[in-house]
């Protein structure tokens, strides 16, 4: 199944991108070649710019804090695993404790590293890291993978204190997903949502098989998915033949 998801507000829109690069950044420095790790470097600085936005500790601080009461209040439910409920909660402290404590900006440590700002100052030009212009970062390049894996873990250190409460705070947000199955018709669907809730992610499962592909629209009083389909000349367009059933998830 291919998921889709689509966020119902900014906060969870900048969460959803962060743990894409997150993902990305994993996947690239767990290989060996130099063009990978080149890349790696430029997700890196991917994660350090969204990560910059004022607002974003603060409003990942009291998610945590937010989450840490709604849960405390479990304490005593005999439905509820006393064990499984303190780990839960220890971790929600441990991380609202490094993101309180980090100083400054996501990757502002990485800032004091002269070399590592001039590539990221040209990185975004066509050919901008050539080696003519670059010659320590062509260094680098051309170290040991060991050691070029060795730097890029120890930066990517430093986004630690913003990467697990963003992983965190997605884990819990799924996992109160109400799932059903739906059926479009004409390639079409449309949903109203209940005033009772607030919901912040929609997440729709799609069968490859179908061929289709889910565009999604939405906020906090509907939402609606759009099947398409590649044409011969490769665009999308709307598969108004389409009668599909597929599964969505909403989450609060």
């Amino acid at each position: 199944m291919i998921l889709y998801e689509y966020p119902f507000n900014e906060r969870i829109r900048t969460y959803l991108r962060l743990e894409h690069l997150l993902q990305r950044l994993g996947m690239l420095v767990a290989r060996t070649d130099a063009l990978d790790h080149h890349f790696a470097l430029q997700t890196l600085f991917e994660i350090t710019e969204v990560g910059a936005r004022a607002d974003l500790k603060s409003e990942i601080l009291k998610d945590l804090e937010r989450h840490k009461q709604t849960f405390s209040a479990y304490r005593g439910n005999p439905a509820i695993s006393e064990a499984a409920l303190d780990a839960l909660i220890m971790r929600i402290d441990r991380c609202y404790a490094a993101l309180r404590d980090d100083e400054g900006r996501a990757g502002h440590a990485l800032g004091h590293i002269e070399w590592l700002n001039s590539v990221r100052n040209r990185i975004g030009i066509p050919g901008g890291t050539c080696a003519f212009d670059l010659p320590a970062y062509h260094d680098w390049l051309h170290q040991p993978a060991a050691r070029r894996q060795a730097d890029l873990a120890q930066w990517a250190s430093t986004l630690a204190c913003l990467a697990e409460p963003v992983q965190l705070l997605l884990q819990l947000l799924r996992e109160t997903a109400v799932a059903q199955k739906v059926f479009a018709t004409q390639g079409a669907y449309q949903q109203s949502l209940p005033q009772t809730r607030t919901f912040q992610l929609l997440r729709v499962w799609l069968d490859p098989a179908l061929g289709l592909i889910a565009e999604i629209s939405g906020n906090r009083l509907l939402f609606s998915v759009r099947l398409l389909r590649r044409n011969a000349e490769g665009r999308l367009e709307h598969a108004a033949d389409a009668d599909a059933e597929f599964e969505v998830h909403l989450c609060a």
